[in-house]
C-alpha cells in the first residue's frame, strides 16, 4: 500500500512539473532596436519560453502582426517582445510628418507619455520675447499673450540623457512639421498630454 501511495504521489508530481514547465514559442529581439524604429522580420527571433501567467510575451504565431509596428522604447537584443513595447498601428500614415522634439524635464510629463498619446506641442516665446505668433496651421486659444499650440501624436519617447532631457518623436500634419521642427531646434516647445479616452 505504501509503495502504491508513493507511486501515485510521484506520478502527480511529475505531471505537475511537466505542466508547469510547458514551453511555448514566443518572439524575442534579435538585435538592438531604437525607439521609433519600425520592426522588420530581421529584428525578431523565436525563443522557447516556459509559460508564466505573470508575463505576456508575443507568441511566435503573431509575428506577421508585429512586423512594421514601431518600438515605443529602445529594445535590447535577447529581450522578450511584448505588445506594450509597440505602437498600436504599423505606420504614421502617408499624411503625417515625424518631428523629433527634445524637451527638458520641466517641459513634458515624461513618465506619463507613451506612443499613441495625443499631445499639444505648445510654442514657447523666445527669451525676452512676447508670446509667439501662431505657426501656420497652429491653434491659439485667444489673444492677450496666450500660447499657440500644434496637435500631435506621440510615436516614441527616448531615454533621458545625463541632464534629464529626452527626445519625443511626434507625428504632425505636413503643414505644421517644418514650423514645429524650427521651434524644437530653438528649444521653444513644451508638451501637454491630452486626456486619454
Amino acid at each position: 500500500m505504501f509503495v502504491l501511495v508513493a507511486l501515485v504521489g510521484a506520478l502527480i508530481g511529475a505531471v505537475t512539473v511537466t505542466q508547469a514547465g510547458q514551453r511555448v514559442n514566443v518572439l524575442a529581439v534579435a538585435r538592438d532596436v531604437p525607439a521609433g524604429h519600425a520592426l522588420t522580420d530581421a529584428d525578431l527571433t523565436v525563443a522557447s519560453f516556459a509559460e508564466d501567467p505573470g508575463l505576456s510575451p508575443v507568441r511566435a504565431s503573431e509575428r506577421s502582426s508585429v512586423v512594421g509596428r514601431r518600438a515605443t522604447a529602445d529594445l535590447r537584443r535577447g529581450g522578450l517582445l511584448t505588445l506594450a513595447q509597440l505602437t498600436a498601428g504599423k505606420s504614421l500614415g502617408d499624411d503625417k510628418q515625424l518631428v523629433g522634439v527634445e524637451v527638458k524635464r520641466s517641459q513634458a510629463p515624461r513618465d506619463a507619455l507613451v506612443a499613441g498619446d495625443q499631445v499639444l506641442a505648445v510654442i514657447l516665446p523666445s527669451d525676452g520675447a512676447q508670446s509667439p505668433n501662431p505657426p501656420k496651421g497652429a491653434s491659439s486659444s485667444g489673444s492677450g499673450g496666450e500660447a499657440a499650440s500644434i496637435t500631435a501624436t506621440v510615436v516614441s519617447v527616448g531615454q533621458p540623457d545625463a541632464s534629464g532631457a529626452y527626445t519625443v518623436n511626434l507625428a504632425v500634419d505636413p503643414a505644421q512639421g517644418a514650423e514645429l521642427a524650427i521651434k524644437a531646434a530653438a528649444k521653444q516647445v513644451a508638451l501637454v498630454r491630452n486626456p486619454r479616452s
